[in-house]
């Protein structure tokens, strides 16, 4: 008789990265069981991040775009929110698209397993159950898909319902009079965009010279000159010395260039310094699985951890964290599971979203890695000023950049800063995987009027032949 709690392959972590690789799995004919506490697969992502922000930040956008009508002669009376509603219908989303998952879960006769585990050995779990009981299940194979936490700082009083993590501010609580927002990161600005549109005065202490730091300066400007207009404040070079919550305030104390500045009491303190891997208590002790100095888990270019059953995936197996990449790894891993021949985890190009308005987006190789990389490229923008789409819409804040190999002119990099730059960017990250050269881009037909004639007339300009747009001559 078989063993119920012996599984060919288990799939540890139900988000973007470990649903998928279950899925994948499962229609490969493998029997797969998937070990995550929620009622149905999604993760952090569906559950508490990528989604439910999105939900938001178009919430806010409905809003800034109502505002911003009167400049082309459509006046609207100043929205009335009602919060609770507001919350009922980001939770809508999150249920719709976490339930259909479930759906398909049971359609793929993937076995779900509401829990928790951790490692015995190499071929056994412990795995605690949301009803406080726990049980031994023992597998062949296994994908370690555990994500990520959001960091606390240490000495902080996070238990104070005034402190806020990622997680905590999309609940909406209420829309507070004021907001401080430790870090300038992606998650941060997303979430301060969405407060200080629904009337909260925001600020933001970021360490670094820039916000989001690790993108190219010329794609963030055009967002930091926006958000310098709807935050109250942005802190540059300066961090937070002391925290001390109380039951209406929080009072912070500065440090740094913009210490003098900054207000000192705030409603609530979202803490936004970034993720880590979720890597901890999970018994990998007990096992050959090996972590970097930074939490990740250590993997060969099919996802195969130290142990030759055990595959990793998604944030736990490095940056970028992000759940696009975790479901490419899952794609990745169950082809070498299942003993196809696969090319590998051997991307050229991961995009980056920021879904702040306007939004920046970016893959492959830019400007500022290329430099410090002694690397030989030209660089050419094309400014949103000169589309016809984008003056339209009233938004030409902002550009396309492209970055080429200074002598063949194939294309290794492509930003963008400026309306749906998170759905045109999947233009650069295909070109760049197809190994194309800018004549391929400039030689494929755009529609007119779109945004995306920008990202044809960046390559034009490589030439320097856009008809709309001609490059500054060099001094």
């Amino acid at each position: 008789m078989p063993d119920k709690n012996h599984h060919d392959l288990i799939v540890l972590g139900g988000g973007p990265g470990g649903y998928a690789a279950a899925f994948h799995a499962a229609d490969k004919g493998f029997n797969v069981t998937l070990i995550d506490p929620e009622e149905n697969p999604g993760g952090t992502c569906l559950y508490r991040g990528c989604i439910p922000s999105k939900a938001m930040l178009h919430a806010a956008k409905v809003i800034s775009d109502a505002r911003e009508a009167s400049e082309f002669g459509v006046d609207f009376a100043e929205p009335k929110i009602d919060v609770d509603k507001l919350r009922a219908w980001k939770g809508s989303v999150v249920e719709r698209l976490t339930s259909g998952v479930g759906k398909i879960a049971e359609m793929r006769k993937v076995k779900h397993i509401r829990g928790t585990g951790s490692f015995v050995s190499n071929t056994e779990l412990e795995v605690k159950l949301v009803d406080g009981t726990s049980e031994r299940h023992t597998f062949d194979k296994l994908i370690l898909a555990t994500g990520s936490l959001a960091i606390s700082i240490p000495g902080w009083p996070m238990d104070n319902p005034r402190m806020m993590l990622a997680k905590d501010a999309l609940d909406l609580p209420e829309i507070p009079k004021t907001m401080l927002i430790v870090g300038g990161g992606y998650i941060g600005l997303e979430l301060g965009s969405v407060y200080a549109t629904l009337g909260t005065k925001v600020t933001v202490v970021e360490m670094m010279k820039t916000i989001l730091p690790g993108a190219d300066k010329d794609l963030v400007r055009p967002l930091n000159k926006r958000l310098k207009q709807q935050f109250e404040a942005i802190h540059l070079e300066t961090k937070v010395s002391s925290v001390n919550a109380l039951k209406t305030k929080v009072k912070v104390e500065f440090e740094g260039k913009g210490a003098d500045d900054a207000r000192k009491e705030y409603d609530y303190v979202l803490v936004s310094v970034g993720r880590k891997p979720n890597s901890a208590n999970l018994g990998l002790e007990n096992t050959n699985i090996e972590l970097d100095d930074k939490g990740f888990v250590q993997v060969d270019d099919k996802r195969r951890t130290a142990e030759a059953n055990i595959w990793a995936i998604g944030d736990i197996a490095g940056e970028p964290m992000l759940a696009h990449k975790a479901s490419h790894e899952g794609r990745v891993a169950v082809e070498a599971i299942a003993g196809e021949k696969s090319a590998g985890w051997d991307p050229r190009a991961i995009p980056a979203v920021v879904f702040t308005d306007p939004e920046i987006a970016w893959a492959g190789l830019m400007e500022d890695e290329a430099k410090a990389k002694g690397i030989d490229v030209q660089v050419v923008k094309f400014p949103l000023a000169a589309s016809g789409r984008a003056i339209t819409l009233g938004r030409t804040d902002g550009l396309t950049k492209l970055v080429v190999n200074a002598k063949t002119k194939k294309i290794l990099g492509l930003g963008i800063a400026g309306p749906n730059a998170g759905d045109m960017i999947a233009e650069g990250v295909l070109a760049i995987e197809m190994g194309c050269v800018a004549d391929d881009l400039r030689l494929s037909i755009h529609p007119h009027p779109t945004l995306s004639e920008a990202i044809m007339e960046s390559a034009d300009l490589i030439f320097n032949q856009s008809p709309h747009y001609m490059l500054p001559k060099k001094r």
